[in-house]
């Protein structure tokens, strides 16, 4: 049974529209034995899915799509703005109170727009999580997609050294770029020895809440359905 390793939640605010109830609610109709909670940045959610998971027969695995700044959490000028997505999810109790310290410091330390974590809190907090590379936001598609191949294998090869339990995340969406982040994921992945893991970037539970989820997306961004690009 596949498992849904990337899912945003409602506490993804301005972004997630699944409901837990209707999230657990789904799973368990469909026969799904566990499921993970990877909201953006925050772990606000965690112990209503938790509970509401175990409640179903549901294995919860607790997570955290976490934003990773390049130039370190304690830079908060300009043009450090950009943050780039990575997807965490806890092992076992050390990996839980890991995440816990990195989502706190992000929140405390590293805020400048959105709660920030960097490779330094990595080294401190790196024990017990399983690491995916992330979404098209993740900083290795970033790379790829600006054709920064090098760059993009030595945040493979850092990540691979720092994490114990390291996989490169592919997805498969209709988005331009995805086909060409998936082929170079997938070479280097065989390159460098790291394994594949595919996921799908959840933020709703029905197809039918596909226009709500736009109209939401749309407040985040002050946009428009009109607006392709928005």
């Amino acid at each position: 049974m596949f498992t849904h390793l990337h899912v945003h939640t409602e506490y993804s605010l301005l972004d997630g529209m699944c409901r837990i109830s209707s999230l657990i609610s789904r799973a368990k109709e469909i026969g799904m034995d566990s499921l993970a909670i990877t909201d953006h940045g925050v772990m606000y959610g965690v112990i209503d899915f938790y509970l509401a998971a175990r409640a179903a027969g549901i294995k919860p695995i607790i997570g955290c799509e976490v934003y990773v700044a390049p130039q370190g959490r304690l830079n908060k000028k300009v043009e450090s703005k950009t943050a780039y997505h990575l997807t965490l999810l806890a092992k076992d109790d050390t990996g839980y109170n890991n995440l816990l310290q990195l989502v706190t410091r992000a929140h405390l330390e590293g805020f400048y727009y959105k709660p920030r974590v960097d490779r330094e809190l990595f080294h401190q907090y790196n024990q017990g999580l399983v690491v995916l590379s992330g979404c098209l936001q993740g900083e290795i598609p970033s790379l790829i997609v600006e054709d920064r191949y090098g760059e993009a294998r030595d945040v493979a090869r850092w990540s691979r050294e720092t994490f114990k339990d390291y996989y490169l995340e592919i997805q498969r969406h209709p988005i331009p770029e995805q086909e060409k982040v998936n082929s170079e994921l997938i070479s280097i992945s065989k390159e460098l020895d790291i394994p594949l893991v595919a996921t799908n970037d959840v933020h709703y539970v029905n197809q039918r809440d596909a226009s709500a989820q736009d109209l939401l997306l749309c407040i985040q961004t002050n946009s428009s359905v009109s607006n392709e690009k928005g």
